[in-house]
């Protein structure tokens, strides 16, 4: 019999953070989230999703022990940026057994139903702004830092269930050393006729890095507003953000591009981190772990270009090309094999073609999925 409970208290919270670990102890390409970190994005008393909306954590015991999680997700943001009825469950982890993976939906869709909602989308932990995602494609390396992993039933049991897909999301992979020499000139001749139009680009100010970031971020909420499923990031949740970053963020892999001193686009890519915290026992820092992360960070081989883009007003310019080959620049001066642009949506022409010039190529999908309540 499978019994179902609501997570209440710090105890049965920290449950919840660790049983992915003991699901995953066996496959090498799992990479444990940090403990500190994940326990700050879910209580409700540090994180500052929740001073915005809420959500209902439950885990799944069959003869007391857990076999699953699910979170049910009313994102407030969401519902007054789209006007959409429109729910989220995220933080799924499972069995492969379809009767405990029905029982938490249920559970989950029966918190949505109470909440008025119409229809479910995800997984999203806890907006798009987040991890978001099923793997789908390529379940034979590691994720990147901050993308998701998954068993590839996890697939079947959704789908079985009911859901249907929403959106697929591409990770590219991008060689530096692909990078075409005629991309190079012609990114520079750009570049230039951007400076001539008073567009310059320039790195991230670290000694600065607060203002930077309040500079970045506006950016952000403005150029990802299209995108499916998105929510404006809220200045709480910015300066969150920026704190986690701050420890890994090189400024050599940050621009920013500026007209009339002005942010109006920029490029962040960040270390792949999960090259080392693949090693870190459960996730926890102590006492061990924060030492592998600090002197792993310097023998990191590959980046993950995290967010790229301009105001609305600016694109169709080739800023974003300028970027894409500023980023891989620098990563190869730096001894990076590898960069992954992710997530993009399927139907982001745009940037997929300039993924593409660059020699990139796709090599691993998540889809976010939807179902009607």
């Amino acid at each position: 019999m499978i019994q179902i409970a609501k997570v209440e208290g710090k105890s049965q919270l920290t449950k919840f953070i660790d049983f992915p670990h003991d699901l995953y102890k066996d496959d090498p390409n799992y990479v444990p989230m940090i403990y500190m970190e994940q326990e700050a994005l879910l209580n409700p008393k540090k994180s500052p999703f929740f001073a915005h909306s809420k959500a209902e954590y439950f885990l799944a015991l069959r003869e007391g022990k857990i076999v699953g999680r699910i979170a049910a997700i009313r994102n407030n943001n969401h519902l007054e940026f789209t006007g959409n009825k429109e729910g989220f469950f995220g933080f799924f982890d499972v069995i492969n057994d379809f009767e405990v993976a029905k029982t938490l939906l249920d559970a989950a869709m029966d918190w949505l139903k109470t909440e008025g909602f119409t229809k479910v989308i995800g997984p999203t932990n806890f907006s798009t702004n987040e991890t978001v995602g099923i793997l789908i494609e390529n379940f034979d390396v590691p994720p990147v830092i901050m993308t998701t992993y998954n068993a590839s039933y996890y697939v079947d049991l959704l789908e079985k269930y009911g859901f249907k897909k929403n959106v697929d999301l591409l990770s590219w992979m991008v060689p530096t050393e692909n990078l075409p020499q005629e991309v190079q000139d012609f990114s520079d001749k750009l570049e230039k006729r951007l400076n001539e139009r008073g567009f310059f680009i320039r790195p991230l100010n670290k000694k600065k890095y607060t203002e930077e970031i309040d500079k970045i971020f506006p950016v952000y909420n403005q150029s990802w507003a299209e995108n499916t499923g998105f929510v404006p990031l809220t200045n709480a949740e910015i300066k969150q953000l920026g704190k986690d970053l701050k420890p890994i963020v090189d400024p050599d892999f940050v621009f920013l591009v500026e007209k009339e001193s002005k942010v109006i686009g920029m490029g962040l890519s960040i270390p792949n981190v999960n090259e080392i915290q693949i090693n870190v026992n459960r996730g926890r820092l102590f006492p061990f772990g924060a030492i592998k992360i600090l002197t792993g960070l310097k023998k990191i081989k590959s980046v993950r270009i995290l967010a790229l883009g301009t105001l609305k007003e600016y694109r169709r310019l080739g800023i974003d090309l300028v970027l894409y080959v500023r980023n891989f620049r620098a990563a190869k001066e730096k001894g990076i094999k590898y960069g992954e642009a992710s997530w993009i949506l399927e139907n982001n022409d745009m940037m997929n073609r300039a993924l593409e010039h660059i020699g990139g190529y796709v090599y691993r999908k998540h889809r976010l999925y939807e179902k009607e309540i």
